[in-house]
């Protein structure tokens, strides 16, 4: 019974660990598009879907504007076969 009650504890710490370490992974990705705000970069359909943790086709089928967590994201120009994205912080 004890070995049963301990595999259980272990599960739950594992799994919480785990979960703390995707929240980790989720406050890096929005200190990333901070940055990217903050500094007025513009980034790639691929480094947006990178971010976003989705496919590149997503990103470019959602059209021209579009609102992502604390973010609007904007489709700025192309540049050759690559299309260029801003993000604006809104509060």
């Amino acid at each position: 019974m004890t070995e049963s009650y301990s595999n259980g504890t272990e599960e739950q710490i594992l799994n919480r660990d785990e979960r703390v370490k995707q929240l980790k992974n989720t406050i890096d990705t929005l200190h990333i598009a901070e940055d990217i705000s903050k500094n007025g970069y513009l980034i790639t359909s691929s480094e947006l879907a990178d971010l976003m943790d989705i496919n590149a086709s997503a990103v470019t089928s959602r059209g021209e504007e579009w609102a992502w967590r604390n973010w609007i994201v904007s489709r700025v120009r192309r540049e050759g076969n690559q299309i260029l994205w801003q993000l604006e912080r809104v509060n």
